[in-house]
């Protein structure tokens, strides 16, 4: 992983290393405990730490986040999936559930990750399963986490 500190600006090809972006999302965070806005101000949430974590859990927090940009490209990527292979996917729901855990290799904090898929009754099946499985290998989330994050998935 690179780290470049720089007062110029940069594109997110030029610093990543990466080929053209299609869309790049700009959100800009003060902390656990402040704001996250986005530069096309559809985004504006407080932030706050949960109460497990010993905040007030008066906003939103990063993990949730997460949770829910996985869960809606999951699902997307799985529809994709259907369609590619001519199987109708009806429609799914894909609940993500981000831990945050003791990292015991270092102390600190890692994330984990398990999504749970609801399929229609048509598709709890082996196609079923299979698209799932698909869908695991081309999200762009799962691409993103993939040997870093551990991923557990339940077909519902």
């Amino acid at each position: 992983m690179r780290t470049r500190f720089t007062q110029s600006s940069y594109t997110i090809k030029e610093v990543v290393g990466i080929m053209d972006a299609v869309y790049t999302a700009v959100v800009t965070a003060n902390g656990r405990d402040g704001r996250a806005t986005s530069s096309d101000e559809h985004l504006d949430v407080r932030l706050a730490f949960p109460p497990a974590l010993g905040g007030d859990g008066q906003g939103t927090n990063p993990e949730q986040l997460f949770a829910a940009g996985y869960a809606a490209c999951f699902t997307t990527t799985l529809g994709v999936v259907g369609r590619a292979a001519r199987v109708p996917t009806g429609e799914v729901l894909v609940t993500a559930e981000i831990g945050l855990a003791k990292d015991a290799s270092d102390g600190g904090f890692a994330l984990t990750a398990l999504l749970r898929v609801k399929l229609p009754g048509n598709l709890q099946n082996e196609t079923g399963r299979k698209l799932v499985e698909q869908a695991h290998a081309g999200c762009p989330y799962s691409k993103a986490i993939r040997g870093n994050i551990p991923v557990e998935l339940i077909v519902e």
